[in-house]
């Protein structure tokens, strides 16, 4: 690259704010500008809202990586604000608990006898007739631990996040989410705790500490922003991206939209993408091949909202977050955040929660008013049996589009059109997990954006071939 090259990067999530990072950090060669469609929050999903002195996080984020580069990254970012906490998540079903990661006699008890020895008899018929070819979530899931059990622990749960039958998910999701786990390994490992050995193979579903900034993930975002600007970079917040100009082969500026309607243009010589990959596809001007328009047009988004209830009561339970497969409620998950960091809830003898709800932008739970769904969240805690509505005195409802880029039917063969059009571009690069279309953690994300940013100084590694567990890996030839 030239002398002062200008990298535009869109996007203020951890892999936007990483790469932009990772540039003005190692290179004084170039100029940076993020361009971030948010007015107010930098970390995307990974932010952290603040109201009335209380901040939550979206989604609940633990800082745990196999990568040790991204683990060190997180660490030199926060330093002593970086805090250890125990991990302690159950599923809550019929009114009972259950651990998860599975304890077998917690199991057991909470299941009966009876219905527990359904679950082993329809286990051990999975391994002698299992589903072939595993094509989708339900053949997973139901392979590795019996069809009993995924009706019980895996279904309602699933259906509630991405809003379609089991039978229509991707396989693909099962393998990058619970990957490393069965029945037998998740049996074995409660009845023979083992620490893994230096080196070794870590389960992350099974890990019981992390890592966590003390005020919340969006700490980690912020700071980073702010040494962004430190070493010159800019920072555009309230910036819609409405079209990406080429000129052949060649990004030529991007074109953004601020809440006033105002537009401006970053021209640059390199661009780096972290919104969705649909968007991205869509707003090339002059537009791209039909056949591409079309596979981004398949792809389809999963949307989130969180119902913040604060509550003038404490140990409400022990739980990071709880997940409710009950199907009488809309409920999918449950953080309590002072289970997450303390420093998070600025009154004593209170409690924040984060009721989760996953949505589709315009749909009925989408529309809602805040009043009328922080009213639901109350009715359905309650319902539960957590807390008594009475004791909730304020709340405060966020709304997260595109959270989940969906694994459904074809979609593998969509993104890998796009990915070659992608690639036929000389300075476009997508990264994250909406850039890339790839339901990943922040550590997978990171490491696709640093790599990105490195190829710039010409580093060789594709940042798609970091896979789920943010380790590299080299295509099979």
């Amino acid at each position: 690259m030239s002398s002062r090259n200008i990298v535009v990067v869109v996007g203020a999530g951890p892999a936007g704010l990483a790469c932009a990072a990772e540039l003005v950090e190692k290179r004084s060669d170039v100029s940076v500008t993020v361009i971030e469609k948010d007015q107010v929050y930098v970390g995307g999903i990974a932010r952290t809202v603040e109201y009335k002195g209380f901040r939550f996080d979206i989604g609940g984020h633990r800082f745990f990586s196999k990568n040790k580069e991204i683990s060190q990254w997180w660490a030199d970012r926060m330093g002593k604000e970086f805090i250890s906490v125990n991990r302690l998540s159950r599923i809550f079903y019929r009114g009972v608990f259950f651990d998860y990661p599975l304890k077998a006699m917690n199991a057991l008890l909470g299941l009966g006898i009876g219905t527990s020895i359904l679950c082993i008899l329809s286990y051990l018929k999975s391994k002698v007739l299992p589903v072939r070819p595993e094509k989708s979530f339900q053949d997973w899931v139901s392979n590795r631990f019996g069809k009993k059990l995924f009706s019980i622990f895996f279904k309602t749960y699933t259906e509630k996040v991405w809003g379609m039958p089991c039978e229509q998910i991707s396989a693909d999701w099962a393998a990058q989410r619970i990957k490393g786990l069965s029945l037998s390994g998740a049996i074995w490992n409660s009845l023979f705790p083992k620490k893994p050995k230096t080196g070794g193979e870590v389960v992350k579903t099974l890990i019981d500490r992390f890592q966590y900034p003390r005020l919340g993930p969006g700490q980690m975002w912020e700071k980073t922003r702010d040494d962004i600007l430190n070493k010159g970079g800019e920072v555009w917040m309230g910036q819609e991206v409405v079209k990406l100009t080429r000129e052949g082969c060649r990004i030529v500026s991007v074109t953004t939209r601020d809440a006033q309607g105002q537009e401006k243009i970053f021209a640059g010589d390199e661009f780096i993408v972290t919104m969705p990959l649909r968007e991205t596809i869509l707003r090339i001007s002059p537009p791209v091949e039909d056949s591409v328009l079309i596979a981004a047009r398949n792809l389809t988004y999963r949307d989130f909202l969180t119902v913040a209830l604060m509550i003038r009561k404490t140990d409400l339970f022990a739980d990071n977050w709880i997940y409710v497969h009950d199907p009488s409620v809309r409920l999918g998950r449950i953080q309590n955040f002072n289970n997450w960091s303390p420093s998070l809830i600025p009154e004593k003898e209170v409690t924040c929660l984060g009721l989760e709800y996953f949505c589709f932008e315009g749909d009925d739970l989408w529309n809602m008013a805040d009043a009328d769904l922080i009213a639901l969240g109350k009715k359905e805690v309650e319902q539960l049996g957590f807390v008594k509505s009475g004791e909730v005195f304020d709340g405060a409802v966020v709304r997260i589009p595109k959270a989940y880029p969906v694994y459904g039917p074809g979609y593998q063969e969509d993104v890998e059109k796009i990915r070659r059009q992608i690639h036929g571009f000389e300075n476009l690069q997508v990264v994250g997990r909406n850039g890339m279309h790839k339901y990943n953690n922040m550590d997978h994300s990171m490491l696709s954006a640093l790599l990105a940013a490195r190829r710039l100084s010409g580093g060789k590694l594709d940042p798609w071939n970091v896979n789920s567990d943010a380790e590299y890996h080299e295509e099979a030839k």
